[in-house]
């Protein structure tokens, strides 16, 4: 059991979301005691929700003149606004301090309404904009689903103020990206991911998935505008500003998952999208002009059945990638002879090949049953994001390194989509992962040159390759494990835990170095990132842990308070 909401805390106290049922607490910032607890109560509602168990936590508004607010999403895809010092929901807003996010979503009587979310809102300018998540798109049931629009609120009455389509209708912008029609009934283009936004500028940054069809998308041949893009909009009016589409027709599940970073790097406001592809796309935030040339790479082609590949796609000349991509023999193990011999016959039947290599099918005429491929879809990095330094321009990133197989198989009665995914098998020999490691890593990137500083693996190797018998006598350095780690940076330190999974660790680090300074053992591993606050003089780090087997807990790690000349 998990909790990935992060907390944050306002006027001495922290907001988190609970449970499945995203129920809202509010707990004294320093003595861990809950003033209160809000419950949706959605009913059926909540029992066919999408991505219930997804929730990463809430927002907060306040506007200088008492009205105090936390706003969020429940798992029923309803948006709620509460008093924050009490709970109680705002009867100004909505119905009775809820608003249905279910009304004017783009989709059609025949359609379920797969749709819930992931992320809290974001409010920025008295707007509160609303994202949305669907169900896992690797076997959809139909090409068509709910579109997945952006969607602004006015945040004192719940108003609906505009709609930006990240799928355009007939003669919009983008409409003509999608051929023979797709955008019509193709679904998904949301965002997931959190947000993030520039309040002097008045715009909210979108990073936008993949669209229907995660692995196929031969029923919507195309580049497919908005999908897999960082998107710029206003946020007043929702009209478009910028965009930047980062995977061309995306079959990979390639989306953007992570909140772009908002940062000035050298008197440059800029704008950086880290994605699965351990690629760091930086933009002007104002124009959308890259900080650094991207290029368009001429990648390989589909050969699957009625498929539409993009002949390129791009790839950004600096920041330097912070983890590897694409396959080759020399990307897996290769310790002893037995271990090379075992993954020779584990991948002779899986093609390998760079970075966006298509997914192939499963009984393919030249007789390989897929294509290994590296990011894995989760990443890469993901929704955890990095951690931005703005007196140094360094940037740091976690980062995961595991292999998946891409394999289509015949949709047969169960959906209209001629390919959807099958199931990926382990991808390791005699208990070891496959792909080299280190498995889990930090990377520091200085963004005034795009060059990578350092990285190390963030863990240790776990006991199971220590202990494993194929290893005896092998050395093997620290490795980290596959997991989604959540970084905290600060003025002298950066924090990590290794993710839900990993480690019950929480580690200091030296930030010019990566050098680990001191230890902590949790009560369970980190499953969502750290944030920290300063309370009467004392400095508080606060993370939701867990044990994989045990209730999720929200614990509280505390520094000495202060001394009269600021340091601990």
């Amino acid at each position: 059991i998990r909790n990935v909401s992060m907390p944050i805390m306002r006027n001495g106290l922290v907001f988190i979301g609970v449970g499945s049922t995203r129920s809202i607490a509010a707990i004294d910032a320093e003595s861990g005691e809950t003033v209160w607890i809000w419950n949706p109560n959605e009913g059926d509602r909540f029992s066919s929700a999408a991505r219930k168990d997804s929730g990463k936590g809430v927002a907060y508004f306040e506007d200088g003149n008492g009205k105090k607010r936390v706003i969020a999403i429940t798992p029923g895809y309803q948006l709620v606004s509460l008093d924050a010092d009490t709970g109680i929901a705002d009867k100004n807003f909505g119905v009775n301090g809820i608003v249905d996010l279910t009304i004017g979503m783009r989709t059609s009587d025949t359609q379920e309404l797969d749709v819930g979310s992931t992320s809290p809102p974001l409010v920025i300018n008295d707007v509160i904009v609303v994202g949305s998540a669907h169900k896992a798109s690797f076997a959809p049931i139909s090409k068509a689903n709910v579109k997945g629009d952006v969607r602004g609120y006015d945040v004192h009455n719940g108003n609906l103020l505009w709609t930006f389509k990240t799928i355009p209708s007939k003669g919009e912008y983008g409409y003509d990206t999608w051929l023979n029609g797709s955008a019509d009934y193709t679904g998904n283009a949301s965002v997931w991911a959190p947000m993030s936004a520039d309040e002097d500028l008045g715009l909210v940054y979108l990073p936008i998935e993949s669209a229907t069809g995660d692995r196929y998308g031969g029923d919507r041949p195309g580049d497919n505008l908005f999908s897999s893009s960082l998107v710029a909009v206003n946020v007043k009016t929702g009209k478009l500003q910028w965009h930047f589409q980062i995977v061309h027709h995306d079959i990979w599940d390639y989306d953007n998952s992570s909140a772009p970073i908002v940062a000035d790097l050298n008197e440059k406001k800029v704008v950086i999208q880290l994605t699965k592809q351990s690629y760091a796309f930086v933009f002007d935030r104002e124009t959308g002009e890259p900080y650094w040339p991207i290029y368009e790479v001429e990648v390989p082609k589909s050969d699957v059945p009625g498929e539409w590949t993009s002949p390129t796609q791009p790839i950004p000349s600096l920041p330097e990638a912070y983890d590897r991509s694409g396959v080759s023999r020399d990307d897996l193990i290769d310790y002893t002879p037995e271990i090379s011999e075992a993954v020779d016959n584990l991948i002779k039947d899986f093609r390998l090949g760079p970075l966006y290599t298509p997914p192939s099918l499963a009984d393919s005429a030249d007789g390989t049953k897929g294509t290994l491929s590296l990011p894995f879809p989760t990443g890469g990095s993901n929704w955890e994001g990095g951690a931005y330094d703005p007196e140094t321009n360094f940037l740091y990133v976690p980062s995961q390194t595991k292999l998946a197989l891409l394999s289509l198989k015949d949709g047969g009665g169960a959906t209209d989509i001629r390919y959807i995914a099958s199931p990926s098998p382990k991808l390791e020999v005699f208990g070891i992962p496959l792909a080299k490691p280190p498995w889990g890593r930090i990377t520091a990137i200085d963004m005034n040159t795009g060059k990578i500083k350092w990285n190390i693996a963030n863990g240790d190797t776990p006991e199971s390759i220590v202990d494993n018998p194929y290893l005896e006598g092998i050395t093997i350095p620290r490795t980290g494990k596959a997991t989604r780690a959540g970084l905290l940076l600060t003025k002298t330190l950066l924090f990590a835990g290794e993710g839900f999974g990993g480690a019950p660790v929480f580690r200091a680090h030296d930030k010019s170095s990566g050098q680990i300074i001191t230890e902590i053992v949790l009560p369970g591993s980190q499953s969502s990132p750290p944030s920290t606050y300063m309370i009467n003089n004392r400095q508080f780090i606060i993370m939701t842990t867990s044990d994989g087997k045990s209730p999720a807990e929200l614990i509280s790690l505390s520094l000495p308070e202060l001394s009269k000349n600021g340091s601990h």
